[in-house]
């Protein structure tokens, strides 16, 4: 068995081209997306990321600005510009770059956003909706991977779905989201006794350690499916994901490949949640 890659830069490809069709028949009726990133800092990978999403916008034609911050600028600063862009009818979606310095309370910042602009599904009102499976802006990574999971036609109801890895942006949300699908789901962490039991038994798996190569061919189930979430930088610059591909995809019958799989669409799920939003606060509907 060979498995069946999923090609998620391509379906992202796909996606932004539906989506600048549905940009335009807005444009069209006077409503004009607009996602505003803030960051504090120039960390190089962040500036990397963030420079990333105002290019992915302007693919799709949702209008898009970049603030900085300095590292040093407090709570209050971020809060007060929080507050202007939440009353600013012409932005639709706000986006707080993450990790903030550790003089900054990042779920205070995460909740000062405006529910209706909360592009990155943190809001505690998106995630409360989203638990109770209801419509709301769902996280971008985890919407992606449900997303790919249902464009390549792999059946998630009645299915074992095992999580490995319980963050609050991917983890989580993901097993939730799954969950809402009527997939039986399993978490595993650092605390967990004997977690290739686990996930030996999984029909699907995502794995978000943040460890290269740690999930091999001895560790899943025969014809599962593979969803790596992991992004790894090895010595010689490349990139590579929690999963070891090779050996994994002699086994399973659908995979995700790092780099060109997850990120994509996480970046593309983004764009989505800002058309969401400019239809909803401009009263076209969500």
């Amino acid at each position: 068995m060979t498995a069946q890659v999923i090609k998620g830069k391509e379906l992202a490809h796909k996606l932004r081209e539906e989506m600048a069709e549905e940009v335009t028949q807005l444009k069209e009726k006077g409503i004009i997306p607009h996602l505003t990133v803030i960051i504090l800092g120039d960390d190089p990978a962040s500036k990397s990321y963030v420079n990333g999403k105002k290019k992915a916008s302007a693919e799709t034609g949702i209008s898009s600005d970049i603030i900085e911050m300095p590292l040093s600028a407090s709570e209050q600063e971020l809060l007060d510009k929080i507050d202007i862009l939440n009353n600013d009818d012409h932005v639709h979606g706000i986006l707080v770059q993450l990790p903030l310095p550790e003089h900054i309370n990042e779920q205070h910042i995460i909740e000062a956003i405006s529910p209706d602009k909360d592009v990155d599904g943190f809001h505690p009102s998106s995630i409360g909706k989203m638990l109770t499976g209801n419509d709301t802006f769902l996280p971008c990574t985890p919407l992606g991977i449900l997303t790919m999971l249902q464009s390549y036609g792999i059946q998630i109801e009645g299915k074992h779905a095992v999580i490995i890895g319980r963050s609050n942006i991917v983890g989580k949300p993901v097993g939730q989201l799954l969950l809402n699908e009527h997939a039986t789901v399993t978490y595993c962490h650092s605390r967990t006794k004997d977690m290739t039991a686990f996930t030996k038994s999984a029909d699907i798996l995502i794995v978000a350690m943040g460890k290269p190569n740690v999930i091999r061919s001895e560790h899943i189930k025969e014809g599962s499916a593979i969803i790596d979430v992991g992004i790894n930088r090895k010595d010689d610059g490349k990139l590579t994901g929690d999963v070891d591909f090779q050996s994994v995809s002699e086994k399973a019958s659908y995979i995700t490949p790092v780099p060109k799989g997850v990120g994509p669409m996480t970046i593309t799920m983004l764009l989505q949640n800002t058309i969401k939003a400019a239809k909803g606060l401009s009263g076209v509907g969500r």
